[in-house]
C-alpha cells in the first residue's frame, strides 16, 4: 500500500516578474472520482513564460505549468477510469487534458469543450481551498472528477510525453482543422515546438511540400530534421518570400498555411501565400500583439478559409500520444527539451527558457519512487 506524505511543495506564481516562491501545501486525500498524481516531469510552455513575464494575464497566486507527466499516487473511493473507460491503478504513468470541462453546458454539448462555462485549466487556476495543486510546477497534482486522463505509452520518455498535453495535442487539433494533407503543400509559420511538431505531422501524412518560415537559423535547421522540405528566413522582404514560394508551387501558392508563431506578420503574409481556395489555420496568437491588417475583399475574392484553433479536444491528446509513440525514433523529439531543472531551481528554469529560447525546458519536481 502506498503511503502518501502529509504535504508537498509547489512553486507559486504571485505576480509577473516576482520570484517563484517554493511553498508547502497539505496533500489532499483524493475523494470519489479524484486522482492524485506525483509529477515526474513538467515542461515550460510559451504560455507559462507569457504569464510569468507579464505578456498575458494569469490568475495569481497560482501554480504554473500545464505540460506534465506523472505517476498515479492515489485514487478516490470507487476508483478512476481513463478517457477510454479503463480502470487506473496506483503507479500508472499518465498525462491528462490541460482543460477540464463539465460535459453538460451549451459549449460542451456543441463540441467546444475548451469554452466550457465551468472551465478549469491546469496551470492557470488561482489557488483556492481544495484547489491548490493544479499546476505542473509542484510535486503533486490534484485531478478533479471527470478529468480526461490518458496512459502514456511505455516507449515515450517523460520529456517527450510531457509537451503532448499542450503543444502536440494543439498541433493535432490544427491538423484536424486543416484537413487531409496527403499530396498537399503546407507553409508552417514558426519553428518552435508547435512548428517543428507540425513539420513531423505533415511529413507523416505525406504532404507534397512543407515550407517553414522562421527567423532563427538554428530553428530552420531543426525544421529540416523534422520533415520540412524548404526553409526560408521570415525576415526577408515579404515580396521576396512570396516570389520564392510561388516559384516552388507553379505560381499558385500553398494549399494550407499554419500560423504557429503568434506574430501578426505571419498572418498578413500567410494569407497572401495561399492559392485560391486555400486554408489558413491560426493557433499561435495566444498573447497580446499589434492588430493584424487584413483585406476582407481578398479573403472573399480568393475564397480563402480562415479558422482559429485554441487548445484542443481530449481526442486530440490521444492522437498526440499515439503519434509520438509511432514516430519518436524517426524524429529527434528528445532533443527539443533543453536542460532539466529541479523544483528548487525552477526560477532558473524560467529564466533560461525565456532568454535561451530552447523549444522546451523541463522541471523534475520528483524523480524518485513513492515515499516509504
Amino acid at each position: 500500500m502506498t503511503v502518501l506524505p502529509d504535504s508537498c511543495r509547489a512553486a507559486v506564481f504571485h505576480a509577473p516578474g516576482q520570484p517563484l516562491a517554493l511553498e508547502r501545501f497539505p496533500l489532499p486525500l483524493p475523494e470519489a472520482g479524484e486522482c492524485l498524481v506525483r509529477i515526474r516531469c513538467a515542461t515550460i510552455c510559451g504560455s507559462d513564460l507569457h504569464s510569468y513575464f507579464g505578456r498575458r494575464h494569469s490568475p495569481a497566486p497560482s501554480v504554473l505549468g500545464h505540460e506534465m507527466v506523472g505517476l498515479v499516487a492515489g485514487l478516490g473511493t470507487g476508483g478512476v477510469r481513463d478517457f477510454r473507460g479503463r480502470p487506473l491503478a496506483v503507479g500508472d504513468r499518465v498525462t491528462w487534458s490541460m482543460v477540464w470541462s463539465c460535459g453538460q453546458c451549451y459549449y460542451c454539448r456543441h463540441g467546444l469543450r475548451v469554452k466550457c462555462e465551468r472551465l478549469l485549466k491546469f496551470g492557470h487556476e488561482a489557488i483556492a481551498p481544495g484547489r491548490a495543486l493544479m499546476g505542473g510546477m509542484a510535486e503533486y497534482c490534484h485531478l478533479p472528477p471527470g478529468t480526461s486522463i490518458f496512459r502514456v505509452p511505455d516507449n515515450l520518455p517523460d520529456e517527450v510525453a510531457s509537451p503532448a498535453n499542450c503543444a502536440t495535442a494543439t498541433v493535432a487539433a490544427v491538423f484536424r482543422q486543416a484537413g487531409p494533407c496527403t499530396g498537399r503543400s503546407l507553409i508552417v509559420h514558426g519553428a518552435g515546438m508547435l512548428g517543428l511538431t507540425a513539420c513531423a505531422m505533415a511529413a507523416v501524412q505525406h504532404a507534397s511540400q512543407v515550407i517553414v518560415l522562421e527567423p532563427d537559423p538554428q530553428r530552420r535547421a531543426q525544421a529540416l530534421r523534422f520533415g520540412a522540405t524548404t526553409t526560408l528566413d521570415s525576415r526577408l522582404p515579404a515580396r521576396e518570400i512570396e516570389r520564392q514560394i510561388r516559384g516552388l508551387m507553379d505560381q499558385r501558392g500553398a494549399d494550407i498555411g499554419l500560423e504557429l508563431s503568434g506574430q501578426p506578420e505571419a498572418v498578413e503574409l500567410g494569407l497572401a501565400l495561399l492559392r485560391f481556395g486555400g486554408r489558413f489555420v491560426m493557433a499561435g496568437a495566444t498573447f497580446t500583439a499589434r492588430p493584424v491588417q487584413l483585406s476582407a475583399e481578398q479573403i472573399v475574392r480568393r475564397l480563402l478559409h480562415v479558422v482559429g484553433v485554441y487548445n484542443y479536444a481530449p481526442e486530440d491528446l490521444e492522437t498526440a500520444l499515439t503519434f509520438l509513440a509511432a514516430v519518436q525514433d524517426r524524429f529527434p523529439f528528445c532533443g527539443l527539451v533543453g536542460p532539466q531543472f529541479t523544483l528548487e531551481d525552477v526560477q532558473a528554469a524560467f529564466e533560461y527558457a525565456e532568454h535561451q529560447r530552447p523549444p522546451r525546458v523541463a522541471v523534475r519536481p520528483s524523480t524518485s519512487g513513492f515515499p516509504a
